[in-house]
């Protein structure tokens, strides 16, 4: 399932630097992460990226769009042809 940022975030903007597949954007006034391009690093990283860097823990999964490992794979490698 794609992640979510919720308002203990502080826009400090390391998550954003972080995200592989530029899924995160600066909000008003919390990040955001668009979930059409969240993969929760699947296929990148063994775990979400700006989770590990987030200093307040604020990236939590986005229970109301949830997608099975397989989904992310597949975004993961359409998102990656497009780029291509």
């Amino acid at each position: 399932m794609p992640l979510l940022i919720v308002d203990e975030c502080i826009a400090c903007d390391a998550c954003r630097e972080e995200c592989p597949m530029d899924a995160i954007e600066e909000g008003d006034p919390i990040y955001i992460i668009d979930p059409d391009r969240c993969t929760e690093c699947v296929g990148t990283y063994d775990e979400p990226a700006c989770i590990a860097v987030c200093p307040v823990d604020c990236i939590i999964p986005d229970k109301d769009n949830v997608e099975t490992m397989q989904e992310l794979l597949y975004k993961h490698k359409q998102l990656m042809e497009e780029e291509e």
